[in-house]
This record gives C-alpha cells, structure tokens and sequence, in this order.
C-alpha cells in the first residue's frame, strides 16, 4: 500500500462540481480537499489518511458518477519540466551571471 494520500479523478462529467466529488469520497474518510480543473474533466482529491485514499480508489475507479465512468488513481508529483525547445532546439539561456 502507497503512502500516497492524493488522487487523481479523471474522467468527470464537466458539470461535476467539487461538492458532489467530496460526497462521492466522503464514505472513505475525511476529505481535506477537492480541487476540480475547469472543463479538464479531471480533478484532485486528498484524503486525511493513505489508508482511506487506497480503498476510495479500489471501490471507486470505474464506478460511474454523473453518467460517467470514473477513474481514479494515485496522483503523481509533478515531474521536472525540461527548458522547453522550440523548432527541435533547446532553449538556452543567455544571461550572464
């Protein structure tokens, strides 16, 4: 089991607001936050406790919300992001230290 209490709602109806997503999770546990992309379709929910976001995710991913099919995994850190390239170029930084 992850230490992970964060995860990633993918999948949502656009209408899906951040109070019918804490109800859906609720059951599991106490829901610190919920926080829904504008029409993204995916949202973030953390849980108090890794060992509420594990079961919320093994009961939840595929059930259906809002007429849709729910996914819902472990969220993932944000990954470095590399200097963007333009034209197949890195990009390079030209300020003198």
């Amino acid at each position: 089991m992850s230490s992970n209490k964060r995860l990633y709602v993918g999948n949502l109806n656009y209408q899906t607001t951040e109070d019918v997503l804490r109800r859906c999770f609720a059951p599991f546990g106490e829901v610190i936050s919920v926080n829904i992309l504008p029409r993204r379709g995916y949202g973030f929910v953390e849980m108090a406790a890794p060992e509420a976001a594990e079961e919320a995710r093994l009961k939840l991913n595929g059930q259906e919300l809002e007429g849709r099919k729910i996914i819902v995994n472990e969220a993932k850190p944000r990954a470095e992001r590399p200097a963007e390239s333009r034209f197949g170029q890195e990009r390079r930084d030209f300020r003198r230290s």
